[in-house]
């Protein structure tokens, strides 16, 4: 299963974030309550979470556990799972980076599949540490008959899915993942796609409880 995590501090802010660490808006928290409220709906059991080194993303993976009552499996940690990193961009808002660079050129970078910008990393770099990282660490662990549950980013989840539903560079172009949404796939023995379900929660941003906001 696959999840991005909820909305971050500097989502809010329209900055681009790459590897730079703010936490969760509130809108984030709940965001990821919400999803696993949908998850526990669903009945899902995991054996292993895995996660990036940011904190964003390891927070809604916690707070999704704790909701499925699930806070006791394995949880492995890397940076291949980290978002993408953005470079000379990161830290700008979006209508700084327009300004600085001009519109076309931020699309581009922002667009493209193998376009770096200044001192950050494209889609295809991302996908050539997050694809290997994949195959090695967590396939086996799928193959093997156990449930996953994958907690990362915007970028790092669509290199993920041009795997998993055998994507070109231009059809990933053109998805994009929402917050705090799971979406669950079975896989065949050779790693290709069964079946997609994207868990729509509801998006009620009813604040959980106090004693569970942390």
């Amino acid at each position: 299963m696959l999840l991005r995590h909820g909305e971050s501090e500097w989502n809010q802010r329209n900055l681009f974030t790459g590897w730079r660490n703010p936490d969760l808006t509130e809108k984030g928290l709940i965001e990821a309550f919400v999803a696993g409220r949908a998850l526990r709906a669903e009945g899902l059991v995991f054996d292993v979470a895995f996660t990036s080194k940011l904190k964003r993303a390891q927070r809604t993976l916690d707070i999704v556990l704790s909701e499925i009552g699930q806070s006791n499996i394995e949880i492995r940690y890397d940076e291949a799972l980290n978002e993408r990193d953005y470079g000379q961009l990161t830290g700008l808002n979006k209508v700084e980076a327009r300004d600085r660079w001009g519109e076309e050129q931020i699309e581009v970078w922002r667009r493209s599949y193998d376009v770096r910008p200044p001192g950050g990393e494209s889609l295809k770099d991302t996908a050539e540490r997050v694809l290997p990282y994949y195959r090695e660490q967590i396939w086996p662990v799928v193959r093997s008959g156990k449930c996953v549950l994958i907690a990362a980013h915007g970028n790092s989840l669509r290199a993920l899915l041009m795997s998993l539903e055998g994507l070109n560079e231009e059809e990933i172009l053109h998805r994009e993942l929402a917050t705090g949404a799971p979406i669950v796939y079975r896989l065949r023995p050779d790693g290709s796609m069964i079946e997609r379900k994207e868990l729509l929660p509801s998006r009620s941003l009813d604040a959980p409880p106090e004693d569970k906001i942390v």
